[in-house]
């Protein structure tokens, strides 16, 4: 079978990070090998909840605040969202939405 080429990686305007957009399903590995029970897709985001312990990871295109890390970066691989973590709050259900992140706590 003939390789796919790459598609080539838009210029970077605006002096953001470029996320690579997966068209295709693949295997993510989460950090200490967490098990997920709830996942949300946004527009160009997504948001996972961990069984045990109830973290909220996110990952993707961050430009307006959705992914919850205090900032507008973009993310390739999951990132644990540290705000929730310190304020003792578990994660029971996440949801996204175009551009924003719903998290019930």
């Amino acid at each position: 079978t003939a390789e796919r080429p790459e598609p080539p990686e838009p210029p970077d305007v605006d002096g953001t990070q470029f996320i690579a957009i997966q068209a295709f399903p693949a295997l993510l590995d989460f950090p200490q090998e967490r098990e997920v029970s709830k996942v949300g897709c946004g527009s160009r985001h997504t948001a996972a909840v961990t069984r045990e312990y109830g973290e909220l990871y996110t990952w993707g295109w961050g430009k307006y605040g959705q992914l919850g890390h205090e900032d507008t970066g973009s993310w390739d691989q999951p990132r644990r969202v540290e705000a929730l973590a310190a304020q003792g709050l578990r994660a029971e259900d996440v949801v996204c939405g175009p551009w924003t992140t719903y998290v019930c706590v």
